[in-house]
């Protein structure tokens, strides 16, 4: 029996995804061998087929899935075969694939009131949402943050966790019918991309502006960032939609108002299974206890894979995006 994957041989845009068929992997000592039932689709998965994260090639792609054990290599303890599992993790990425070989550690159980296609959504960018919310900057009841692309995969778990935990939220959307959405997330105040985003959040707070912003698109979009923070406030740069930030002057943080700048990484936060399981844990339970409600905008065949890029780079997806194998 073969393994369909989806396979890049060099960088590019989304015609470089091959669908292949290879064998399917075996376990090493501290591996599980995972059928995949559903695989998340997110924004860095561009990021690593354009080369602007650069992996070597060849390579799969995808950071996130969920589905069954199928076997574990000899020093694996923590899992069994059948159990129900999902996973975020770095590179190598094998994650668009029907099977897929992973370490243990990356690896955590799917409460059995949480079905595979929201699990397999929800780990890249619901630990996203953990770790910059109550890791990154733990906000407090009463601030008022910014979030940018609030109605995106990660934003819009973002807005409903801000939510539960006090805070005011502003979010930046790209068009009216995004506006529309993440007000029924939640949303204190909805701006639209491309206007005077910064005055206006000064505006909204009486002249004081924010005490962080989480900016997820980049290069367009970080000088406005830090004329909305407050004077040492936080400016969380964790994405590059827009491109990777270039020219940047130390000195702006001091000019702003002696300013905090950090662009962290998921990976850091998660890099051991403790910190894995608590922020998994206190997902999970936000989603059982429906304080988190778990959109997906879109499913695609793992075949389609192509096709789901094109779209997510277009923005034309809501919500959280899975491929089915």
């Amino acid at each position: 029996m073969q393994n369909k994957i989806i396979q890049i041989e060099r960088f590019g845009d989304s015609d470089v995804l091959n669908f292949v068929d290879v064998a399917i992997p075996k376990p090493q000592p501290n591996e599980v061998l995972i059928k995949h039932e559903s695989i998340g689709l997110n924004f860095i998965d561009i990021y690593f087929r354009s080369g602007l994260y650069p992996i070597s090639l060849p390579s799969g792609l995808g950071c996130e899935g969920a589905g069954l054990v199928i076997a574990c290599g000899s020093s694996v303890k923590k899992f069994s075969e059948g159990d129900r599992v999902a996973y975020c993790s770095p590179p190598p990425l094998d994650g668009y694939a029907q099977y897929r070989v992973i370490d243990s550690k990356y690896l955590v159980i799917i409460p059995n009131s949480i079905n595979f296609e929201t699990a397999s959504a929800v780990m890249l960018k619901g630990l996203t949402s953990w770790y910059l919310l109550r890791e990154t900057y733990p906000v407090q009841p009463g601030e008022t943050i910014v979030v940018y692309a609030a109605a995106g995969g990660v934003g819009s778990l973002m807005v409903q966790w801000a939510k539960h935990l006090g805070v005011k939220v502003v979010g930046i959307v790209g068009n009216t019918d995004k506006a529309k959405r993440v007000i029924e997330l939640g949303c204190d105040y909805v701006l639209i991309s491309g206007q005077d985003l910064s005055n206006q959040v000064k505006e909204l707070t009486s002249g004081k502006g924010v005490s962080v912003v989480y900016d997820s698109v980049g290069k367009d979009t970080l000088n406005d960032s830090l004329k909305m923070l407050s004077p040492r406030g936080l400016l969380v740069s964790f994405g590059n939609a827009s491109g990777p930030v270039t020219n940047f002057s130390i000195g702006d943080l001091a000019k702003h108002g002696s300013l905090f700048l950090t662009r962290p990484t998921l990976w850091t936060y998660i890099a051991d299974p403790e910190s894995l399981d608590r922020g998994a844990a206190e997902l999970f339970e936000l989603i059982e206890r429906e304080i988190i409600n778990v959109t997906i905008g879109q499913r695609y065949q793992l075949a389609e894979a192509k096709t789901a890029h094109e779209d997510l780079q277009a923005r034309k997806t809501h919500g959280c995006t899975v491929l089915i194998p």
